[in-house]
């Protein structure tokens, strides 16, 4: 059966794009490459882990407090796995681990580093919920040790970002900086084949998405952002929520319909507000696409793209999507 997905007429898969149709360093190349083997390999045990039980806690706590699920580390360990047979990668830097993973043998004067979320929105699991993976690469510097100095770098330090979506069909969607692409995984054949490339995303949408049960914590600014989505058409809201819980799926949404999605920061008890999305494997890689897609990623108080980490896990808020909403977002100053 054909494909649905698929809007051409001969199929062009991920490894013939990547070497005919982009000027792509041939390390980047490889490394997309290794990204979709390994995003082929997720997609394929979720298609079967309610089967063999691998739905569920894993009965340990991550670096960042939070639960994790089976899911969770079998999809860390197929990206560790993949990338340590060799290639330019030679840092991970994962969601699921609490420091870089450097491979020496790995370590050129043109090597990279791979930041990921290996299972974005893995709380969805027991309900067979969206899904995704979320990655950016950046360069090392020449002669780098295994300080990781040069990869607290702002966001535009990035050379590729992108996700996978797992949904009824798997997608592998992303830039190399010309441009946004989304392949399809075409189950038949085991490859990923073209269909679109140099996405643009509307100017604005009809939706947004968040976790509207934490407004009371919200910065006043963020609760008037609220307002005006859902307020009257005719003075500029008439706005529906939409909301899954997985910000691949949410973005993705944006990325092809237009609109808003964000995670704003929640005043905690102490007074100081605090960021939910880590900065460097999901903000600043869905911030680059967005941009490169004609949208827009902010943290409500400036570009994401321009925030300087200090940590790997540092988290940040973020207004993501079309760049009306996100304008909007800031002109109301919703973090203060």
């Amino acid at each position: 059966m054909a494909n649905p997905f698929v809007k051409y007429s001969s199929l062009i898969t991920l490894d013939r794009y990547l070497r005919t149709r982009q000027q792509i360093d041939p390390g980047l190349i490889v490394t997309l490459e290794q990204v979709a083997l390994a995003v082929k390999r997720v997609a394929h045990e979720l298609a079967g882990a309610a089967l063999k039980g691998g739905f569920g806690h894993s009965g340990s706590i991550n670096v960042h407090g939070e639960r994790v699920e089976k899911l969770d580390e079998w999809s860390n360990n197929v990206f560790v796995d993949t990338f340590s047979g060799g290639g330019p990668v030679c840092t991970l830097i994962s969601e699921e681990m609490e420091e870089p993973r450097h491979a020496r043998a790995q370590c050129t004067n043109d090597s990279y580093a791979l930041l990921y979320d290996p299972l974005d929105g893995s709380s969805n699991t027991d309900i067979n919920g969206a899904l995704g993976t979320i990655f950016a690469v950046r360069r090392r510097r020449p002669g780098h040790g295994e300080g990781i100095e040069d990869v607290l770098a702002a966001g535009s330090a990035q050379i590729a970002a992108g996700y996978a979506l797992y949904g009824p069909a798997t997608m592998l969607v992303w830039t190399a900086g010309d441009g946004v692409n989304a392949f399809v995984l075409d189950r038949g054949i085991g490859e990923f084949v073209l269909w679109q490339e140099k996405i643009r995303m509307p100017e604005r949408g009809k939706t947004y998405a968040v976790n509207q049960a934490n407004a009371a914590r919200w910065n006043p600014g963020t609760r008037a952002l609220i307002e005006r989505l859902c307020g009257p058409k005719a003075e500029g809201g008439g706005y529906s929520l939409r909301y899954c819980g997985a910000f691949v799926g949410d973005f993705h949404r944006c990325l092809l319909n237009g609109g808003l999605f964000f995670y704003p920061s929640e005043v905690t008890a102490g007074g100081a507000p605090k960021g939910k999305l880590r900065l460097m494997y999901e903000v600043a890689p869905l911030s680059m696409l967005a941009e490169h897609a004609g949208g827009a990623g902010s943290t409500g108080r400036g570009r994401a793209l321009e925030v300087v980490p200090e940590r790997i896990h540092e988290r940040v808020p973020v207004y993501i999507g079309s760049a009306e909403e996100v304008a909007l977002a800031v002109k109301l100053k919703v973090e203060g």
